[in-house]
Formats: C-alpha cells, sequence, structure tokens
C-alpha cells in the first residue's frame, strides 16, 4: 500500500505531502489544484513508469526538485527519495531490484488506463533470479479510450476478448459478470452482458447489454456504463493475464494486494451511480474469486458530495482519510479532514470540502445573503424589508426552509405580511 508522498520544487506548492490511509483515501479540490498530479506521482512511485508525461520540475538557482515516497512491499514498507537530473532532464529511479507494490490500476478521467502487473511487468532483468527479459514491458498503457476497446500489442481487446470469452462460457466470463454486477447501480439496475450482435459497418460481434427496453450494443451505451465496462474489462483480463503468468513461473500465490488509482470515480455517472461505486470498489474483489487475502487500497480523486455521503456508514479513520487540495496565498496546501458524518449531500455541499454558501442557486444563495445582511442592519426601513422579500421570493420556493428563519424575524422588524 502506498503510505506517504512528498515534493520539493515540483507541482502546484514548493512543499507538498500526503499521508494516505491503508484502504479508501479520497482527495477533493477545486480544478487545478494538483488532484491529477497526485495520481500522476502516485501511479510513478508505485511503478517506476509514467502514465503521461513526466511531472515538470520548478526551475530557479535555489530548485532542489524531490520526490519523496513510501509503500508497502512484500519484504515490508520502503522510503525512496528521486530527485530530478537537470543535466538527463528526468528523474532518475533506483538502480537496484526495486520492492513489489502488488498489483496497480489507474483508471484516468479521459477513459484511458494504465495497469501494472508484478507477475508480468516487474524487473526485466535479474540475472540472479534467471531473469532477462528486455522485451518485458514497463507497465501496460492504454492511452485511448480506443486501445482499451479494440485490438492492441497488449490484448484483443474489450469487444473480441468480451465475445471470445462469452463463447468459450468459461471462468473468465464467469468473472467478467461478476464483476460487472458488482460495478451496478443497484440490485435493480445491474450491469447483465447479453447475446452479441452484429452491428452495420463493423464486421465483428459486439457485446450488449439487457435492460429492460430492450439489448444495447455497448458501443452505443451510455459513457458512464462504458466506463464501467471498461474497468471491469480490464480488472478481468489483468487477473486472468495474472494467473497465468503466476501459472507458468510456477508459483503458489497470486499478489496479495491491489491498489487502485482513479481521477474523478463519479465520472459520468447518474446520482444513483454516485452513492454506489465507491462501495462497489471495495467490494469487487470478491468478484475475481480469490481465496487468498487480498488487501485492497483506493486513492481516488472526487467533486462529488454524493461520493462523500457513500462514505459515511463505512468510514473507518484507522484506515480511510479524505484530503482538501486548498489555494493559501499563492501556493497549494494539501490537508488532512478532520472526519465528521454530514448526513445529507446538502450539507457536504456547504462544507469547508466543497465551500458553497448554500446548497442553491447562485441567485438564490446571493439572495439569501442580501437578506440575511438586513436582517443584521440597525433601524431597517420596511423599504428594504420589501425589497429583500421580493427579491427572496423570486428564487425561492414557498416550502424553503429559508422562509421561516425570514419572516418570523423580518415581520417583527416591520415587514407587512
Amino acid at each position: 500500500m502506498l503510505h506517504h508522498l512528498a515534493f520539493r520544487d515540483v507541482g502546484p506548492a514548493p512543499e507538498l505531502s500526503i499521508s494516505l490511509g491503508p484502504r479508501i483515501n479520497l482527495i477533493t479540490g477545486d480544478n487545478g489544484l494538483g488532484k491529477t498530479f497526485l495520481l500522476e506521482a502516485a501511479w510513478w512511485a508505485l511503478t517506476r513508469t509514467w502514465a503521461g508525461l513526466p511531472l515538470m520540475p520548478r526551475r530557479g538557482p535555489s530548485a532542489r526538485p524531490c520526490i519523496e515516497y513510501r509503500f508497502d512491499a512484500r519484504t515490508g514498507a520502503k522510503d525512496y527519495a528521486a530527485a530530478y537530473d537537470f543535466e538527463r532532464l528526468g528523474w532518475p529511479i533506483p538502480k537496484h531490484r526495486p520492492a513489489d507494490p502488488g498489483m496497480v490500476l489507474y483508471a484516468r478521467v479521459d477513459g484511458s488506463f494504465s495497469v501494472w502487473d508484478p507477475a508480468r511487468n516487474y524487473w526485466k532483468k535479474a540475472p540472479s533470479l534467471g531473469i532477462d527479459e528486455p522485451e518485458r514491458p514497463p507497465a501496460y498503457h492504454f492511452s485511448s479510450p480506443q486501445s482499451v476497446w479494440d485490438s492492441g500489442p497488449f490484448c484483443n481487446g474489450l469487444i473480441r476478448d468480451w465475445v471470445s470469452w462469452q463463447d468459450k462460457g468459461g471462468h473468465a466470463f464467469i468473472q467478467l459478470g461478476a464483476i460487472l454486477e458488482a460495478l451496478s447501480p443497484s440490485p435493480a439496475e445491474r450491469l447483465r452482458p447479453g447475446k452479441p450482435v452484429r452491428i452495420t459497418g463493423d464486421p465483428r460481434d459486439i457485446p450488449t447489454f439487457e435492460t429492460p427496453y430492450g439489448v444495447v450494443p455497448i458501443v452505443h451505451a451510455a459513457a458512464g456504463i462504458k466506463r464501467i465496462a471498461a474497468l471491469a474489462y480490464l480488472l478481468t483480463w489483468t487477473w486472468q493475464e495474472h494467473q497465468r503468468a503466476i501459472e507458468l513461473k510456477n508459483k503458489l500465490s497470486t499478489t496479495p494486494q491491489i491498489i487502485f488509482l482513479i481521477d474523478e470515480i463519479e465520472a459520468h455517472l447518474h446520482p444513483k451511480w454516485q452513492r454506489t461505486i465507491l462501495p462497489a470498489m471495495l467490494g469487487v474483489v470478491q468478484a475475481l474469486g480469490v481465496t487468498d487475502a487480498l488487501e485492497v487500497q483506493i486513492v481516488a480523486t472526487t467533486h462529488s458530495p454524493l461520493v462523500l455521503a457513500s462514505l459515511e456508514p463505512r468510514f473507518d479513520p484507522e484506515q480511510d482519510a479524505v484530503f482538501i487540495l486548498d489555494l493559501e496565498d499563492d501556493h497549494v496546501v494539501c490537508s488532512q479532514y478532520e472526519w465528521r458524518p454530514r448526513g445529507d449531500a446538502s450539507a457536504w455541499l456547504t462544507s469547508e470540502i466543497f465551500e458553497l454558501g448554500e446548497a442553491r442557486s447562485v441567485e438564490a444563495e446571493q439572495a439569501i445573503a442580501s437578506a440575511t445582511q438586513v436582517l443584521e442592519e440597525p433601524g431597517v426601513t420596511p423599504d428594504r424589508l420589501r425589497d429583500a422579500h421580493h427579491r427572496l421570493r423570486a428564487v425561492l420556493k414557498d416550502t424553503d426552509p429559508f422562509w421561516p428563519r425570514w419572516l418570523f424575524r423580518a415581520e417583527r422588524m416591520g415587514l407587512e405580511p
């Protein structure tokens, strides 16, 4: 599990650090403050590869860009530090044998993915272990959604593999179906694979989903369903190939841990689904049918109050953490949120995580703020009260909870009913 990341002279602040929990970690904050930056750095720290472009260091006579990180491996916790090499224009990695962080799956918000499998990507060359595989890829980068769906250098792609697994009726398809069911928004809205179909202009058999209104080819599914389907496929493909690699190497057990890095975990999902996706990710490993204990760590970014609300019944301060990226003066700070349940999504919107004044429209928020200010004015005139009342009437419904407070005080101050 990834425990700690610390940065100096790289990223949105001169210094930045984050200490993660062993199970669920949610990173919140406004756009552009570094949520994806932290996921990119986490991927590199765990796998020693870049999913996209390397992080850009700060420059200047006093700049000493450095990334420090700590994670659990099979042999215990390991600490590392990498100082940027301006001569080679890159982040060096240690020459010695790296630690094994377990399986890592990174889901980016644009629909691309990266996978690191310790059985297939770990250590190209280790003469003492009899390993000399220069062609072994350092990681599996699916740099676009299309590279997940179509055949490529790493796999046959979602469309061909899905249909092939379905035709064979073997364990891979059973596993895929179990993962899709685990990630479904509710028992009443399960993602059920249907029979493959042909569509105009494509010679391939296309996977489908069964829905109450008919069979839907997966290429015509909604964006949220496509993202979940791609995640389910890649998890199935990765685990199937991991097991095969373990068997070929005559090893006794599969990896003991999986780390999910997920950018905007709620992306494209209906609010009903946003409430269930986080607990579903925790339970998805049961769908793999693993008999040995398998630890799961999730590091995800979110803008959704419903994702935070879904964490309330299961938050464990010993295992879970929520972080806030905020702008102070001219730099970003990362702080751990002192957890307390809010009860509903509206309360999360007005918490220090999202910092909305009201869980309403901007116009309603402004009208309430103006009316509240009027109530605090000494010697307020009836005209001022009437103007504030008319402004509230234009933007609030009759049952809005602000009305009792406003009417009680405003009528005592001279507002005519």
